[in-house]
């Protein structure tokens, strides 16, 4: 069935304006290398390499074998009492790209179950140490950390918590975010300014007492609401506190794993090792959905207690593990390793800051931010319209060849892995064409 003829009604998509996007839809039908395929023929340079999740580009041959191959030979087994070799042998290729000390892997099937497992895992933690109440979670304003209920508890995006604060977590508190356009705009990577703000979790473990604590949960660069990168300190000093008072540290690396920031994970990018690694996206190249938490030794032998006969965590998934998920997982790391992405990756990024900071005298440009292969520019808003200026300039974009991502005010860009260097530099010329066009 064509666009032409394609009935768009059925679906509710999800974050998404449904009413106009059926009235104005952007399909695609296909994709190749760095670009999607329309259904009229057109090319689509991949901005955000899907939704950060196809550093490898589309359709790579090696994890298309390597899914055919095990759909035809077992294509599903569960991981209850059950288990079959490549979740063993993925689950052990993970934990070598961790940090040091990081060894126990647990799989779901997003970023959004692997959040919500890794809170219960540092809750169930400290209940075996014999801590039953340490049960509060530390998140911090700005963070997306999906859409289960202990992700929006501990998230701090308003509009993903508003209809459903009824529904949240008790127990959670935040932090402030870490963005002050007075002292940050126009940063190129790490800000100088902002370590500070991490003593904020000194006045919550004052207010609520460090004995109630379980974890803090942030992202290193907060992806979602617009590329918030960490000011030079800043994790340092909350994994200082964090271990002072015998909180877990969770790092929620669903975007800033596998490589987007110039190592394997963001953990390792800035020298602080978390106690507990979430991540999603890039493991699989997004080619089939999988999740999943790393842990220290220390938290996964804590929850070896007990009969051996019993069951140690009483929490999974009907797919955690799933075969095909796997099979991705371990054809993405393969590619990785051969073609040398993650340094690939370190090579790109100095090319992005300095193309996309060129933008900073262009049309309606406020700030713009960068970490790795991820960076943001940010747009005045149109008085009373806001995010009507980042939608038309992604509606232009898509008219001149790049499928770019908005949210609100701010253009977010985090090119594959694979792009070339002038397909880096044509993105931003085009991108400084399309503001130039825009009211």
């Amino acid at each position: 069935m064509n666009a032409n003829t394609n009935d768009l009604s059925a679906f509710w998509m999800p974050f998404t304006a449904n009413r106009y996007f059926k009235r104005h839809p952007t399909l695609v039908s296909g994709g190749q290398g760095a670009y999607f395929l329309t259904p009229d023929g057109r090319r689509l340079y991949d901005c955000l390499s899907g939704l950060w999740c196809t550093p490898l580009g589309h359709c790579r041959p090696e994890i298309v074998a390597a899914v055919r191959a095990q759909v035809g030979e077992l294509d599903f087994a569960p991981t209850f009492q059950v288990g079959h070799p490549k979740v063993f042998e993925f689950a052990s290729r993970v934990a070598r790209w961790a940090p040091q000390g990081l060894n126990h892997v647990f799989f779901t099937n997003s970023g959004s179950e692997a959040v919500d497992s890794a809170l219960k895992i540092a809750v169930a933690y400290h209940h075996a140490r014999g801590e039953a109440g340490r049960v509060r979670i530390i998140g911090r304003e700005r963070a997306y950390h999906g859409v289960g209920i202990g992700g929006i508890s501990a998230g701090g995006i308003a509009a993903n918590r508003r209809v459903f604060g009824a529904l949240s977590a008790p127990f959670v508190d935040h932090l402030p975010h870490t963005y002050e356009p007075s002292q940050m705009r126009f940063s190129r990577g790490q800000p100088a300014w902002g370590a500070h703000l991490a003593d904020n979790l000194e006045r919550l473990v004052a207010l609520h007492d460090a004995s109630t604590i379980a974890a803090v949960i942030v992202e290193p660069m907060q992806g979602s609401t617009g590329v918030i990168v960490p000011p030079v300190g800043y994790l340092e000093r909350l994994r200082e506190i964090c271990t002072r008072h015998g909180i877990l540290l969770i790092f929620d690396e669903v975007i800033t794993g596998f490589g987007r920031v110039g190592a394997n994970f963001a953990a390792q990018r800035v020298g602080v090792t978390p106690d507990i690694i979430v991540f999603a996206k890039a493991a699989t190249n997004g080619v089939i959905p999988l999740g999943g938490t790393i842990v220290r030794e220390s938290i996964y032998d804590a929850l070896m207690r007990g009969p051996e006969q019993t069951i140690e965590l009483f929490h999974g998934y009907t797919y955690s593990g799933h075969p095909i998920a796997c099979a991705a997982g371990l054809a993405t790391i393969d590619v990785m390793e051969k073609e040398g992405l993650v340094a690939r990756s370190a090579q790109l990024a100095p090319l992005l800051e300095q193309a996309v900071h060129s933008l900073r005298e262009e049309p309606h440009v406020i700030d713009i931010r960068n970490f790795g292969m991820a960076a943001a520019v940010e747009l005045a808003a149109r008085d009373g319209q806001p995010g009507a200026r980042a939608r038309e300039v992604f509606e232009r974009g898509v008219e001149a060849g790049l499928l770019l991502r908005f949210t609100a005010d701010t253009i977010a860009v985090a090119p594959p892995f694979i792009s070339s260097e002038e397909e880096i530099h044509h993105m931003v010329e085009t991108l400084r064409g399309v503001l130039r066009k825009v009211s």
